[in-house]
């Protein structure tokens, strides 16, 4: 996805939270920048859940979130 079309989902579920709080939104995503606002982050591998926690969180663990961040910025 283009930069240009990615901030705008981005807004989108921004103003989406902002207009009701108690609103479960469930993203799933390949760019983590899109999901480091979340308030819970769920890490997959083979369909199962490895990791959760806040962004902050999972940097801390330095576990696979953390390494997909890193690979993810080296890459970018």
């Amino acid at each position: 996805m283009d930069p240009y079309n990615e901030q705008i989902i981005q807004e989108t579920l921004d103003q989406a939270q902002i207009e009701d709080p108690n609103r479960t939104l469930i993203i799933i995503a390949h760019r983590l920048s899109t999901i480091r606002s979340c308030d819970l982050i769920h890490v997959l591998e083979m369909g199962r859940i490895v990791e959760s926690g806040t962004h902050t969180e999972l940097i801390q663990k330095r576990g696979i979130y953390y390494k997909m961040l890193n690979a993810q910025t080296n890459v970018q």
